[in-house]
């Protein structure tokens, strides 16, 4: 039995008729914007997802790759990461539509969510995000990114049922290399976020949910 096969078994009538329809991923993006940002400390299996419509952007990857499995389509994530020390990481689910990669994401930030698929490589992909990536003091802080991760390497936990699972995979993307985007001279030039861009990124957000920029 595969994990897919045990994760529909887990499922009640309605929760299986709610999951058939996350089938595309507009439909799942629009689940996942319809449910509350998590500020807890623990993640969400994509089974609780379902049922709780809670989620931080770890669990909104795990889910929209949990969702795109049913219909064929690789679950794949790719990690976004920060000036070290200035910023969360950024968990998103990544698909190809046309030889083309698009995103799904939860974020606590307006500007880091759905990408459409258009976009000729992952790098392209994740620059995309780059102008909305920052932190609340106004510091544009994506520095990095991984390849895409296959999440079928870790089937043996369970992290389409089991919160356990979620943290075997947390601590494994860890260890995966990482791919620089900017040299020392080139992030030396960036401006501060604009006012009015800060603003509307903020927009909705879950202020308990927010990267705490250390004071210096």
């Amino acid at each position: 039995m595969t994990i897919l096969d045990t994760f529909l078994n887990t499922l009640n009538q309605d929760e299986l008729t709610l999951y058939r329809s996350l089938d595309t991923p507009a439909a799942v993006q629009a689940f996942l914007d319809g449910t509350v940002y998590s500020a807890d400390h623990f993640y969400r299996c994509p089974l609780r997802v379902l049922r709780e419509r809670t989620a931080n952007c770890l669990d909104g990857a795990f889910f929209a790759a949990a969702c795109l499995r049913q219909v064929g389509l690789p679950p794949l994530v790719v990690d976004l990461l920060p000036e070290p020390g200035t910023d969360d990481d950024h968990l998103i689910c990544v698909y190809k539509r046309y030889g083309l990669w698009g995103a799904v994401a939860k974020s606590n930030f307006a500007g880091l969510r759905y990408r459409e698929p258009i976009y000729r490589t992952v790098r392209e992909l994740v620059l995309s995000y780059f102008e909305q990536y920052f932190n609340v003091a106004g510091m544009k802080t994506l520095r990095a990114y991984t390849r895409p991760v296959s999440l079928t390497r870790w089937d043996f936990a369970g992290w389409m049922y089991r919160d356990e699972g979620m943290d075997v995979i947390e601590q494994a993307l860890y260890r995966v290399r990482q791919v620089p985007l900017f040299s020392p001279e080139v992030i030396a030039g960036f401006i501060e976020v604009d006012p009015r861009t800060l603003k509307a990124g903020l927009g909705g957000a879950n202020e308990a949910g927010l990267f705490k920029v250390p004071l210096t």
